[in-house]
């Protein structure tokens, strides 16, 4: 749990010191276990509570400081509102929880009991999430604090739930899955002087110690197997670009794998047509794609999913120098398809046009998705609450529309069809690397449908939901780890054995 203190299980149960924190619905109902631990102090949280015009609404809450009648410092009481709570929803009551413990605490107690009862221990386990993510914080390059940055708090904090073993058993997936975000989180967060192609693949090749095949294709073997278009975006760099194929084979010997495709620019200046100098620091975040996919490599592994996976990753520094692609270079793909540069911002479809092509011919997979923080025109559209998605199968599409309902992690389908297609028509080969402003997004999405193949697709879009990502109740962090839960939820639904 990066950033915070001990997490564990234990029976319903007061601390003797620290942080009790309950949870009320819009009538200031409680359970009768919460009621159990209160005793007489249930009436001084229901008085202080009309007092303060407390409704217990959805992640509301109400702090008592040295309540009367507990031995705790604090007894916070977390609204849960009205109707039965979704999966996500859980998640983010933990991440309220985590919220409202002080830096200095040493001790806390959050009672996983809800008005008509305690929890499940899927529920107590999603509450466990939720502070874990809570607790989160990228400081490693942080030496001095201003008063009032304090990191988050050391304390031992202990979810009270009716079956210890059964929550145990539930939090194996979840802890795994917290694992991976917190991966992914990191490697977003670095600095790219730190994380370069040649870091990211040693990171990912961490994966090993789980079981997790891991084989890191440098540019030698590259330009063996001539995968110019992913090449020519990091031949201005330092940096050898690098293609990373993790491997999780949990299902059944032979079975058909499921494939995971990341966008790995660990730094994107736009190339010669370079970026403008306001902003271009995010850029280290280019690599959200990829950082997902490795943290979702390990949550599989670490979990021990019933299913045959693969993630493939494509690591390149996009930088401006006398050796960089120019527009209006042609390159050749793996697959043969010729590749009019335009502008050479547009990178990251081609560094996956050659890995989707190459992992579609070696794997033969079930189904293909790639993340990519690909295009500025998917935030003009959607802002930061959707990623975009594209596909070209519907049933894929509706499952991953079904997993963003399920955690969260929302997707909206965009539209895929030929027409779009005419805007990257080249003059001098078969497709140009751009359209132009007008239906940006599509035309990057119908780009990358070029190199699919039949194999059933979807692209996500996440240049909204990636990076600069939205502080909320269960994330502090410019990078956020999306995708992660979103997928593992979407393997786990629909294609575990």
């Amino acid at each position: 749990m990066a950033g915070s203190g001990k997490l564990g299980f234990a029976p319903f149960a007061a601390p003797s010191k620290g942080v009790l924190i309950v949870f009320t619905d819009e009538t200031l109902r409680l359970g009768a276990v919460t009621r159990g631990l209160l005793g007489d102090a249930r009436d001084l949280l229901v008085r202080i509570a009309r007092a303060e015009r407390f409704t217990g609404k959805n992640g509301s809450s109400l702090d008592i400081v040295a309540p009367a009648g507990l031995k705790v410092s604090r007894l916070v009481a977390i609204g849960v509102g009205k109707g039965e709570l979704k999966p996500h929803e859980v998640v983010k009551l933990g991440g309220v929880a985590m919220g409202k413990i002080p830096a200095s605490a040493a001790e806390a107690a959050i009672v996983a009991d809800l008005p008509g009862g305690p929890m499940k221990a899927e529920q107590a386990a999603d509450i466990a999430l939720g502070a874990t993510m809570r607790g989160y914080a990228f400081d490693r390059y942080k030496t001095r604090r201003k008063e009032g940055d304090e990191p988050p708090g050391k304390a031992k904090i202990i979810v009270g739930v009716a079956d210890v073993a059964a929550a145990r058993r539930a939090w194996r997936r979840q802890g795994a899955l917290a694992e991976g975000i917190i991966i992914a989180r990191d490697l977003v967060n670095e600095p790219a002087n730190v994380l370069y192609p040649e870091e990211f693949a040693r990171r990912a090749s961490a994966l090993r110690k789980i079981g997790v095949a891991v084989e890191v294709l440098d540019g030698r073997a590259m330009r063996k197997l001539r995968m110019s278009a992913l090449l020519g975006v990091g031949q201005g760099s330092a940096h050898d670009s690098r293609l990373v194929v993790m491997r999780w084979n949990g299902g059944k010997r032979g079975a058909v794998p499921l494939l995971f495709v990341g966008k790995g620019v660990t730094f994107d200046t736009g190339g010669i047509s370079i970026k403008p100098a306001a902003s271009m620091e995010d850029m280290k975040g280019d690599m959200a794609g990829a950082a997902c996919v490795v943290g979702l490599m390990h949550a599989l592994a670490a979990r021990k999913a019933k299913v045959n996976a693969v993630g493939a990753i494509g690591l390149v520094e996009n930088m401006a120098d006398g050796k960089a692609q120019r527009p209006g270079d042609i390159v050749t793909s793996m697959s043969g398809q010729t590749i009019e540069i335009i502008n050479t911002d547009a990178e990251g479809r081609l560094v996956l046009a050659d890995v989707l092509h190459y992992v579609n011919k070696r794997f033969k997979p079930k189904l293909m998705i790639d993340l990519a923080t690909l295009t500025g025109a998917i935030i003009v559209a959607l802002g930061q609450e959707h990623a975009g998605l594209f596909a070209n199968d519907d049933e894929l599409a509706e499952r991953l529309l079904e997993a963003g309902r399920e955690t969260g992690e929302k997707v909206w389908r965009m539209p895929l069809a030929p027409e779009y297609d005419k805007l990257i028509d080249s003059k001098f080969a078969d497709v140009k690397n751009t359209g132009g402003r007008n239906a940006g997004s599509i035309t990057a999405a119908q780009f990358l449908q070029r190199f699919v193949g039949k194999t059933p697709w979807a692209h996500l879009d996440i240049a909204g939901t990636g990076m600069g990502s939205p502080q909320g109740d269960i994330n502090k962090s410019w990078g956020s780890g999306w995708g992660v839960r979103l997928l593992d939820q979407l393997v786990a639904a629909h294609y575990e054995k």
